[in-house]
């Protein structure tokens, strides 16, 4: 008995094709969207969740057990799972700049610091336990806009960044002293641009880069409707296009989560309810989880953190 209500629950949480393999794990999703923050188990069930109205591009859940949640366009808070806030940083136009600020990516360093990028502001910032800021990046953006600046931003073991610039339609690396050291630019891969947030929508609107141990760069295209890995000369050595998969259509591609095994964790928003809101896909291109969960989330699921992947990156 207690096995066949093991496999229900694990039916439930795990939507695969008749051809994919039943002895997947599943996963934990943390996830923002809908009004709230929430964590789902297995079994679809919500195990935690907290009102958050902001649609969040970046979330985390820290060794500690806390969560680095982004609140407001201008707020990053440490929660706990009591739902007290033992941290919070609020983002502010810098000196002689008088525009909107956004933030979009942070990152809780291995020093106890924080990394937040500023759009608008168009840096990075360090902030300390005490929301001082003790280091400034600056940011080269060609087409500046306060919500398009930055998506996706990421320290590298290196002490370098990798910076996702969705208006500029480019990945930037840079040293620690604000020097562009490598970018790639993205293309339209062959299909004429158009609007829209779904699938019907193409463009150069980067989101999310990660750096794999390979030196190579996996990049999730938002709506470029692609995830592209590039070598370190702008090659590029692995893609999945936007109908490649069987029953999956890619829209704004975002979350990223690389594996140790090689395995991608890929967020689908904007796809509709036909489509998983997140997927792990094989090397050979073989889908073997999805998440779909429109009752808890909706169709603007842009950022999650999948739980207990050890070695992962994201």
């Amino acid at each position: 008995m207690r096995f066949l209500l093991s496999a229900v629950a694990l039916a439930c949480a795990l939507p695969l094709c008749a051809d994919e393999p039943a002895t997947h794990p599943g996963y934990r999703v943390l996830a923002q969207d809908r009004g709230r923050v929430a964590i789902v188990a297995q079994d679809g069930k919500i195990e935690w969740e907290v009102a958050c109205k902001h649609n969040s591009h970046d979330i985390a859940l820290l060794p500690n057990g806390n969560l680095l949640l982004h609140t407001t366009p201008v707020t990053v808070v440490e929660m706990t799972p009591k739902k007290e806030v033992v941290w919070k940083y609020e983002a502010k136009p810098k000196e002689g700049y008088k525009g909107r600020v956004e933030v979009h990516a942070f990152q809780r360093l291995a020093d106890g610091n924080t990394m937040v990028a500023e759009s608008g502001n168009r840096r990075i910032v360090e902030v300390d336990k005490d929301g001082k800021i003790v280091k400034e990046v600056a940011l080269t953006v060609k087409k500046p806009d306060p919500h398009r600046d930055t998506r996706m931003v990421r320290k590298l073991e290196s002490g370098n960044y990798l910076v996702c610039h969705e208006g500029d339609g480019c990945v930037r690396e840079y040293d620690a002293t604000g020097k562009v050291v490598w970018e790639y630019a993205l293309d339209l891969g062959g299909r004429p641009a158009s609007n829209g947030h779904g699938p019907e929508g193409h463009g150069t609107s980067v989101y999310g880069a990660l750096r794999l141990k390979n030196g190579n760069t996996v990049i999730s295209g938002g709506n470029n409707n692609r995830v592209l890995e590039v070598d370190p000369k702008g090659k590029i050595v692995w893609s999945i296009d936007q109908k490649e998969l069987p029953g999956i259509t890619l829209a704004w591609v975002t979350t990223l989560h690389a594996l140790p095994n090689g395995n991608l964790i890929v967020g689908n928003c904007h796809a509709g309810p036909d489509n998983p809101q997140l997927f792990e896909v094989t090397r050979e291109k073989k889908v073997v989880w999805k998440f779909s969960d429109f009752k808890t989330f909706g169709n603007s699921l842009a950022t999650a953190h999948v739980l207990d992947l050890k070695g992962a990156t994201r």
